[in-house]
């Protein structure tokens, strides 16, 4: 049982993003600030008190982390907007499409062949896409959220083909340093015109989004890998929407319609098998 205590805890950690952003009256773009801040603040000491280089040798490895950060900046904003303007269930279930996005993505990337599995799994997503939204209007906040969710998944999925060159050459913690580093940048200047109060009466909300949700969170992931594989813990992983939906509803009384729930359930299903079957093969 003590194996799955850093997985498990790495889930139930990652999954509060969810009702902390909702929790911050805040802009997107001053939430990314501050948990970029705080989250490469933890990282930078880290990567320095272990030693690990900081380096980044050759400039075309400099820009693809350039262009990666982009990718995450966009994908932080979009996913704090969607989970601000709708609930933390659409907001984290439309982000969950982002195996599908990858999966179409990825041979046209990397110049490979299309995998019949991967655009009916695609098509799946699409389909409880399709239960989620209400209506076919984006005066309708959670066709906005449903939406806004999407264009995170693809900013994220971008986000992680990009960086994939990188994560074989460099360590994770200065690639993330990095990440993060960019994101505080990008962002800081939307501090020039804006109050502090409100910074500081979310300050708490703030901190817990940066150091325990990101910087822990993502590093107790990691960590699973010593004891259970990739695949599995992916698997497992994709149970975050469900841990953000009990969360939404203990702390925000926010109870998702049967829709959003049947939708839920669909696109959840497509990462379910495509994971066991990426298991299955690697086995």
């Amino acid at each position: 049982m003590k194996k799955f205590a850093p997985l498990y805890g790495s889930i139930l950690l990652i999954s509060s993003a969810g009702v902390l952003v909702r929790s911050i009256d805040m802009s997107p773009v001053l939430i990314a600030f501050w948990r970029g801040l705080i989250a490469l603040i933890l990282l930078g000491s880290y990567a320095y008190f272990q030693k690990i280089p900081f380096a980044i040798s050759k400039r075309n490895d400099a820009f693809t982390l350039l262009l990666s950060s982009l990718f995450f900046a966009g994908h932080w904003v979009t996913y704090f907007y969607a989970l601000q303007i709708s609930s933390v269930a659409i907001g984290m279930l439309s982000l969950f499409t982002f195996p599908a996005i990858t999966a179409l993505l990825e041979p046209l990337y990397f110049q490979t062949t299309f995998n019949k599995r991967h655009l009916f799994l695609t098509f799946l997503a699409i389909v409880g896409l399709s239960f989620m939204v209400p209506e076919i209007s984006f005066s309708n906040h959670n066709t906005q959220g449903i939406a806004w969710g999407v264009v995170s998944a693809l900013c994220y999925s971008l986000r992680n083909l990009t960086m994939k060159s990188n994560s074989q050459k460099y360590d994770s913690a200065v690639l993330m340093f990095y990440q993060f580093l960019f994101v505080a940048l990008c962002f800081a200047p939307f501090l020039l015109d804006r109050k502090t109060a409100k910074t500081i009466d979310s300050f708490e909300h703030l901190l817990f989004l940066g150091i325990f949700t990101t910087a822990i969170g993502h590093t107790l992931f990691v960590k699973s890998f010593k004891n259970f594989s990739v695949a599995t813990a992916s698997i497992i992983a994709s149970s975050q929407p469900l841990f953000g939906i009990i969360l939404g509803y203990l702390f925000l009384h926010e109870t998702p319609n049967k829709w959003v729930l049947i939708g839920g359930c669909i696109v959840l299903s497509s990462i379910f098998v495509e994971s066991l079957h990426s298991q299955k093969n690697n086995s």
